[in-house]
């Protein structure tokens, strides 16, 4: 089957994605991955075929002028700057070529990532099915538990539960630039759309989250058509990073990483190095991405060595702590070698993961509004002097080595492929 996989060009959605997309591969399928330029050196770097769209919209370097600005925010003002520019525009995008590409190619079924807002809506205008993934943590749209955006506790009360809609409202209303797009590409379609839900307008045939079930909430109602897989994690497909292992101490180590999206805050680096260099007994990496003047954060503790990439996997290995940003593949990639964490979410499903770290009891959060280096020292000493911790984040190594979530994941692609390709060919007897 010739499968095409579209992802949101982001580096913690790509590496999941091209993960998922080579697994595909090893199991006969023929598969291309179709994305703006700037994306391309990830995607041949993972041995994938990459077919480019959107040139003229998103020339060569278009990425980083979208992203340069939205590192420096936190919290909802993060989340509408994407809302309002960088997603609208890739739909709008996607919306204008990529049916066209989609023929061209010989699709036969689409995997897209579900915060690529509405692309569903190209596979369904030309009858091709196609499978959800959630890269990120999964949003529960019952109110049930808070939307991912919020670090708001898992509470089963009244309460809580109108707390929870009324941030799936804000949430929602953030959407709309790519909603009034989707509506117009829904009619130019003459597609049949009951648009009073935008969440659920569109049905989709299987969604795939690779949050262990175990890490999320629970008790979530989540439809039938919704899977829990696991980490996408992989040992090959990313181009090799160099890092100067020579200076590793044999120290405790702890590795500490804002991630790649909104990563370019100074004052939080500063507060982490201010912090750490009162534990003279630990060595610590800090990768602090392309967004930071390095010299915004002199002097460096002597216990520090700060990098603009890591090898994050390969640090991990080694690590008694992971300060993050509670992205979910750091997380994810922490729990998967037993490292407990503290936390300093700034954005988009960063406050709620932070809440389930804590909920779990792999580690600590502290909000951004209520960062120093004081509190920040105090977490990290928690953590690392209280046992706890560490026999929490073992356990979910435990879950995580006995579950191998791309092969789930690829399990109900087949499944839920085969089983549209049966309906069809019953409707047409």
């Amino acid at each position: 089957m010739k499968l095409a996989f579209v992802s949101l060009p982001f580096v913690g959605h790509l590496n999941p994605m091209t993960a998922l997309a080579r697994k595909m591969r090893t199991r006969g399928h023929e598969v291309v991955f179709i994305g703006i330029p700037d994306i391309e050196f990830t995607i041949r770097a993972a041995g994938l075929t990459f077919i480019p769209y959107c040139g003229n919209e998103f020339p060569v370097g278009s990425l980083d002028r979208y992203l340069a600005p939205i590192s420096k925010l936190h919290g909802l003002a993060a989340v509408q700057e994407t809302n309002l520019h960088l997603t609208p525009d890739l739909a709008k995008a996607a919306f204008d070529q990529l049916p066209r590409l989609i023929k061209e190619i010989g699709v036969e079924g689409m995997v897209i990532d579900t915060l690529h807002r509405f692309l569903e809506l190209v596979p369904m205008s030309l009858d091709i099915p196609c499978v959800h993934v959630w890269n990120t943590l999964p949003i529960d749209g019952t109110g049930t538990t808070p939307a991912c955006i919020y670090d708001w506790p898992h509470e089963d009360t009244p309460e809580a539960r109108i707390r929870n809609h009324e941030g799936l409202k804000k949430l929602g209303g953030m959407a709309s630039p790519s909603l009034d797009l989707a509506k117009a590409y829904a009619a130019k379609a003459d597609l049949q759309i009951d648009w009073t839900n935008p969440a659920t307008a569109v049905p989709r045939l299987a969604v795939i989250a690779q949050t262990p079930k175990e890490f999320d909430f629970p008790s979530i109602p989540w439809p039938p058509q919704f899977h829990y897989a696991g980490p996408f994690h992989e040992s090959e497909g990313h181009a090799p990073i160099p890092f100067p292992w020579h200076k590793l101490n044999g120290k405790p180590l702890i590795y500490a990483s804002l991630g790649t999206l909104v990563n370019g805050l100074d004052h939080v680096y500063k507060t982490i190095l201010e912090a750490v260099e009162r534990i003279p007994d630990v060595q610590v990496v800090l990768s602090i991405g392309k967004h930071i003047d390095l010299d915004n954060l002199e002097p460096i503790p002597q216990n520090t060595i700060v990098v603009r990439t890591a090898p994050q996997i390969q640090l991990l290995e080694r690590a008694t702590l992971c300060i993050t940003h509670a992205g979910l593949n750091t997380t994810l990639e922490s729990l998967a070698h037993g490292v407990p964490m503290v936390a300093i979410p700034i954005a988009y499903d960063q406050p709620g993961i932070s809440a389930r770290i804590a909920h779990h009891g792999v580690g600590e959060f502290v909000e951004l509004e209520n960062l120093s280096a004081n509190n920040l020292l105090e977490l990290v000493r928690k953590v690392l002097t209280n046992r706890s911790y560490v026999e929490r984040a073992r356990y979910f190594k435990d879950v995580i080595a006995k579950t191998n979530g791309l092969d789930i994941a690829a399990d109900v692609i087949e499944r839920s492929f085969q089983k549209q390709s049966a309906t069809s060919l019953a409707g047409t007897a």
